[in-house]
């Protein structure tokens, strides 16, 4: 069974969010994705200053076995990327929930709203 974490909100699409500020959240892929994709072997991420819209693709994931776009699931401005990933893309396999992607200053916190708890999303999976 894959790590699910209490306190974060998820996506059906299997990104999590964490809530960093009233209005800046951390987004990244869930163990159960990051095992589903195997070995991560390249990140393709937004540029800072970049505009999200919630259920649309912000960027990718590739593996050994398989591409996987990003879905962002709240807009706003990505306001930080996490620049460790771009060299060393194997760390979303060691630890999915420490490597987040993107930090996004959220534009419409009802977006939160529709996101899944750590229980919805344990039964999806």
């Amino acid at each position: 069974m894959s790590k699910v974490i209490d306190g974060l909100m998820y996506q059906e699409s299997h990104e999590w969010l964490k809530k960093v500020s009233d209005d800046e959240v951390l987004i990244g892929i869930t163990e159960f994705a990051a095992k589903e994709l195997g070995s991560v072997v390249f990140v393709d991420l937004p540029e800072v200053g970049d505009e999200l819209t919630a259920g649309s693709d912000f960027g990718a994931v590739e593996s050994v076995k398989a591409a996987s776009d990003l879905t962002s699931p709240v807009s706003g401005e990505v306001i930080e990327i996490n620049e460790d990933l771009v060299g060393e893309p194997e760390l979303v396999n060691e630890d999915a929930f420490n490597a987040w992607f993107i930090k996004v200053k959220i534009s419409n916190p009802e977006e939160l709203d529709v996101l899944l708890s750590a229980e919805q999303y344990k039964k999806l999976i």
